[in-house]
């Protein structure tokens, strides 16, 4: 079941300024994700696809841990990047640094003694594809072009991805981060938010920040706003409503009637929630929104439809 309420738009002010952009933590956005994955699983109908995907993640922090510094852009790029209100680290053209790859055969060696059988031969066949190739499947990421041929390849790649760039969001820092003028994609690296975040404490408190699908950064919307078309009218919540699944009622889908798209908003006040975790444990009210007529606007990279 799902139910919907209509909330009206009610200015929040503080009294103190808070951070417009949240650079993502290196030591611990991946390892904290694992975690919620783990407690997430417990009980639930797709616990053991939940647990691989914990795997996934740890796997991700150890290579997040390993992978040298990256080259990031100079004071000149990143002053024009201000100027010209444009992402420092743009998804689809900032040069990846060729650790990448290295990134994606440790996330593959890592998973493989714990993956389903179906994943090992996605693996396995992965692992003979030449550096060329596995470029090409990591333009259809970053373009999210996410369907066709070798469509159950491409979480793996994405993890690889999200590696790299949350590295160089990381090491970049929120000072280097400046707001767009499209609020809607990633003042770091362009790419669309998987979820959005309501902060239940402290300078960011009942305030929302957008979570990237990609490098991890978050930035402030404004409550009660579509992420996607801007509209703040017809903006509507639905969540579910069942019986000891866990991590319901920190989960709503934020639907707009103006462009007929969602996205996840998850509640810190409700518990140690995660927008990735949190979002892929909820799939339920994904069918529910999606056969109420809406379209989601921001991709989950460890989720490709119909891989």
């Amino acid at each position: 079941m799902s139910a919907t309420t209509q909330t009206p738009i009610i200015p929040i002010r503080s009294s103190s300024e808070p951070p417009q952009v949240i650079a993502p933590d290196a030591e611990t956005i991946f390892a904290t994700r694992a975690q919620r994955f783990e407690q997430l699983a417990e009980g639930h109908s797709l616990g053991d696809w939940l647990r691989f995907l914990a795997a996934i993640t740890r796997a991700q922090h150890a290579a997040l841990q390993s992978l040298p510094a990256l080259a990031l852009p100079d004071a000149n790029q990143l002053a024009r990047a201000r100027e010209h209100r444009m992402p420092p680290l743009p998804a689809q053209s900032w040069p990846r640094d060729p650790l990448w790859q290295t990134s994606l055969r440790r996330i593959a060696a890592a998973i493989a003694d714990v993956a389903p059988e179906p994943a090992r031969k996605d693996l396995a066949r992965l692992a003979g594809y030449d550096s060329e190739r596995i470029e090409a499947l990591a333009e259809r990421v970053l373009h999210t072009e996410l369907y066709g041929d070798d469509v159950a390849l491409l979480p793996y790649v994405a993890a690889a991805l999200q590696v790299l760039w949350t590295a160089g969001a990381a090491r970049l820092g929120a000072k280097h981060i400046s707001t767009l003028d499209v609020p809607g994609v990633c003042p770091c690296c362009g790419f669309l938010p998987v979820a959005s975040v309501v902060r239940g404490g402290g300078e960011v408190g009942n305030l929302r920040y957008l979570h990237c699908a990609l490098c991890n950064t978050e930035w402030n919307l404004v409550r009660v706003k579509c992420s996607s078309c801007n509209a703040t009218e017809g903006i509507s919540y639905r969540h579910l409503e069942a019986e000891g699944l866990q991590g319901t009622d920190a989960v709503r889908a934020e639907t707009c009637d103006s462009c007929k798209s969602y996205l996840k908003i998850v509640y810190t006040e409700k518990g140690p929630v995660d927008p990735v975790a949190d979002d892929l444990a909820t799939l339920a009210l994904d069918i529910l929104v999606d056969e109420a007529g809406y379209a989601r606007s921001g991709p989950n990279l460890l989720l490709v439809p119909g891989g």
